[in-house]
């Protein structure tokens, strides 16, 4: 699954990498050994300690024996972390685990604000972001600590996260940099099509299944309900919607939207040329003409889609996580009419395509992105043994159902599964509230965990008292996920000759997204996508293809176990 965000991809003159080597050089490969934190008190120093893996008895850091504090950076533009310690399981996590985490604020120009502290030399304890080629150019740099022997000696990761997993992780030299967010191995996501309910029913609930449908659909709600967005895209300058669009005109389709690319065969090639793009981007710009789908779509804020959400003001929702904003827009909604809500239907899919191969999202074994601890970090160790515990089941459970006392109250016999209060079904509003406001510090979700936790309590309650989230996904998301695990960490190193190429296409494709939608004719549309085609292997995508073939078929060996 892809969710929102901004690749943390930069280029730097060769006055920058010669910083990056020197900082790389005077790092010292900080954490490289697993010694006791307390024996190793700076990552620079980390060569110089014993390897306490290979010891009989490996010293543990024990969280919560002394004060944790280190700085946090989230490589979104859109991305803000919430105040640690306000809240009262943050506040709990600083007062009995003695954990404080400061963010370093990114300004909403992650590209920029990275490159001025990596030139400066100033870099953050923990870099939050998009896993692959930009993680490469840090850890080639020096600058990133291996987690190896860490996870030999903590639990958690170890335990949940599948070895074949692992292995796809494993940076070239073998090692690993990455804690992963959301790793799972099973299908997961939550991308689809969310439906007023009321809206639906007042209109006499037509088939909703293709795409000839929704259009039909979505113009009966322009004319009955002209103060209704008929279809929402959420962010669509980040592909919500529209990804999901372009799911409908292909059968397998796995959203290669990310590297403007798709299989063909034995190898990748120009999304430009795919015939199902086309026929998407076409459908999209009539929408878009006819005002059937909000007019904001590529420039609106989180914030505003949520509004219009939560006041009802939207008859079809599509996105690849609207289930996180439909689900407390559903809870505020039934509380004031047991008849309005919003529900899912099945993919929308076009008329002769197989509907249960239509995924609207995808999945991968690990999950959505990762955190890496630099060579800045003073006890490289000790935010591991953090991480590891707030993707292990004491930590999960402060993040999805918070501290003790109001939606769980003791752990049943396993020690793991919490056992829910009454809250937990009569207070659903709140829960999905919390769940949501959580969600910025959620950066190593461990799904299995949660999903297994989620599914065997709410197999036991009636329908109209399950969570709505956890009830569809169930029901729809989980089965109409693809796993794109074999495509994952495609994109080559933003400083070789495809990484730059990589970059100038990346500019090309939002360009002319944007253009396409705002096309005035199908002509247009397609005369754009050529266009777009053209520029792109004119810049040299030929050899970026060329290289994400090579990791495709690489990553399939590794699945494989070759």
């Amino acid at each position: 699954m892809e969710k929102r965000g901004t690749r943390f991809s930069w280029l730097v003159t060769a006055g920058l990498v010669l910083i990056l080597l020197v900082a790389g050089c005077s790092g010292g490969g900080g954490g490289n050994n697993g010694g006791n934190a307390a024996e190793t008190p700076t990552g620079n120093e980390g060569n110089t300690g014993t390897n306490q893996a290979e010891t009989a008895e490996p010293q543990l850091y024990e969280l919560g024996k002394e004060p944790l504090e280190f700085t946090f950076y989230g490589n979104y533009d859109w991305y803000t972390m919430p105040k640690w310690g306000v809240d009262e399981t943050t506040a709990w996590v600083k007062d009995n685990k003695q954990v404080n985490i400061t963010e370093i604020p990114n300004g909403g120009n992650t590209v920029q604000k990275l490159n001025t502290m990596i030139a400066s030399g100033d870099l953050p304890d923990v870099i939050w972001g998009e896993r692959g080629a930009d993680v490469e150019r840090l850890r080639e740099a020096g600058l990133l600590v291996p987690l190896d022997d860490y996870i030999e000696k903590y639990p958690n990761l170890k335990k949940w996260l599948d070895p074949k997993a692992m292995n796809m992780l494993r940076s070239p030299d073998g090692k690993l940099y990455q804690f992963p967010n959301w790793y799972t191995n099973r299908p997961n996501g939550n991308a689809g099509w969310v439906v007023n309910k009321k809206i639906y029913a007042e209109l006499g609930s037509p088939k909703l299944e293709t795409t000839e449908d929704l259009y039909a659909y979505l113009k009966m709600v322009k004319e009955k309900y002209p103060d209704v967005v008929p279809m929402e895209t959420d962010l669509a300058s980040e592909g919500h919607g529209l990804d999901q669009i372009y799911s409908a005109f292909k059968e397998d389709n796995l959203s290669f939207t990310r590297y403007f690319a798709v299989p063909n065969g034995d190898a990748m090639t120009s999304i430009y040329k795919d015939e199902a793009y086309r026929e998407s981007v076409v459908y999209a710009a009539k929408l878009f003409r006819e005002k059937l789908i909000t007019q904001d779509a590529m420039t609106q804020t989180r914030d505003q889609v949520q509004e219009k959400l939560m006041n009802g003001k939207v008859a079809v929702y599509t996105s690849s996580n609207p289930t996180l904003y439909a689900m407390q827009a559903h809870a505020a909604l039934t509380q004031q009419d047991p008849e309005a809500g919003y529900f899912m239907v099945w993919p929308i899919h076009k008329e002769g395509l197989d509907k249960n191969k239509i995924y609207p999202g995808t999945y991968n074994m690990l999950g959505w992105n990762a955190a890496v601890i630099t060579t800045s970090a003073k006890n490289p160790e000790a935010i591991f043994a953090f991480l590891d515990w707030w993707t292990g089941p004491e930590g999960m459970r402060l993040q999805m159902w918070g501290v003790e006392g109001e939606f769980w109250q003791g752990l049943e016999a396993d020690g793991m599964t919490p056992k829910f209060t009454e809250n937990y079904t009569k207070n659903k509003e709140k829960l999905a509230d919390y769940q949501a406001k959580m969600d910025p510090v959620m950066w190593v979700g461990n799904t299995v965990y949660v999903d297994d936790i989620k599914g065997k309590f709410e197999a036991t309650l009636p329908e109209n008292e399950r969570n709505w989230s956890t009830y569809w996904q169930y029901e729809i998301t989980w089965k109409t996920q693809g796993d794109a695990t074999e495509f994952i960490n495609l994109s080559p190193l933003p400083d070789t000759e495809e990484g730059i190429a990589f970059q100038s296409a990346k500019d090309i494709w939002q360009k002319a997204r944007a253009q396409a939608l705002y096309a005035k004719s199908d002509e247009e549309a397609l005369a754009i996508l050529d266009k777009a085609h053209d520029d792109t292997m004119s810049i040299g995508f030929q050899k970026v293809l060329d290289h994400y073939t090579k990791r495709w078929h690489e990553n399939l060996e590794i699945i494989q176990g070759k």
